[in-house]
């Protein structure tokens, strides 16, 4: 028998802490599938309600129970999000996360984590997108996917190498800290000194460029593409983007630059890189989404649901 004040398997505490064990890969899940902060937090929080809700006692495997509600609910919040997504002026990015400081949105694998990547699981669907994510992220094996997903075993490894195949497509070789720093600093360096050669020399002739600024004035619209173009509007940004200061920091796990005035951020930028040079750049500019990286360092302790 438990005494008194033990909690019992089925007691709220048991079940907050449980669920409190599962809740960073829960957010990793429902992050990557979403590509926002905001989105897979509220995902979570419902996920914990129904957890909440549950008569606990008959459930077998609470991580299989939590990260199916997980996936199922980004999933519905993917698909209401497309119209949402659509009315956004210009290029639309994920929000950027702190990865240096919430160790554990990435604790497990960082496969589907970069903004790049982030930014091409948006042309999968939602199924597609999941089942993408909980094998290549979090290794789940395709039995468990197919359940969670209510598909056969067989469509669930079609869909899995179908995305594959669709994303390495696209996807670039993996480029070590030192040289992404190295080159981010040269960049912003060519780009302050209005140096479009030395941009040029930086960039890959077929380097695409989007802008993530919901309609901000001076914001590129659609995707700028070539090197003389992009070197050219790297060199304006100053003239548009307020800023003082600068400094490298870690986006979903990658270095990144950080532009800010007076302390407050005005845009983050990640890039890229192929065998001859920097081949895209990926610029954050619209305020709610640098505020949501900024609330991201936030979550580096569990909260209590």
């Amino acid at each position: 028998m438990n005494r008194s004040d033990e909690p019992t398997p089925d007691s709220l505490e048991a079940a907050a802490e449980a669920f409190l064990q599962l809740r960073p890969r829960l957010f990793g899940i429902a992050y990557r599938i979403l590509g926002s902060v905001d989105e897979a937090e509220d995902v979570v929080q419902d996920a914990w309600l129904r957890w909440q809700g549950t008569d606990r006692s008959v459930v077998e495997n609470p991580g299989a129970f939590l990260a199916t509600a997980t996936t199922r609910l980004a999933i519905n919040v993917a698909q209401s999000a497309r119209v949402r997504r659509e009315s956004h002026v210009g290029s639309w990015l994920p929000e950027p996360i702190d990865t240096s400081m919430d160790p554990y949105v990435g604790a497990e694998r960082g496969e589907a984590l970069e903004l790049a990547v982030l930014f091409l699981l948006e042309k999968l669907n939602p199924v597609e997108r999941a089942a993408y994510v909980l094998r290549e992220a979090f290794e789940y094996p395709y039995d468990q996917i197919a359940n969670i997903l209510q598909l056969s075993q067989a469509n669930t490894r079609q869909i899995v190498s179908r995305s594959r195949k669709r994303l390495s497509a696209e996807r670039r070789e993996p480029v070590d800290t030192a040289e992404l720093r190295r080159l981010l600093e040269a960049f912003l360096a060519a780009a302050a000194n209005g140096d479009i050669d030395a941009l040029e020399e930086l960039l890959s002739a077929d380097v695409v460029a989007y802008a993530d600024g919901n309609g901000m004035r001076g914001v590129a619209r659609v995707a700028v593409m070539g090197a003389l173009r992009v070197a050219r509007i790297s060199t304006f940004a100053k003239k548009f983007i307020p800023w003082d200061e600068y400094r490298i920091v870690e986006v979903n796990g990658r270095p990144a630059l950080s532009i800010a005035k007076d302390g407050v951020a005005t845009a983050l930028v990640t890039i890229t890189v192929g065998r001859d040079g920097i081949d895209g750049f990926y610029w954050i500019l619209t305020p709610e989404k640098l505020r949501a990286y900024e609330r991201s360092s936030h979550r580096a302790v569990p909260r209590r649901p």
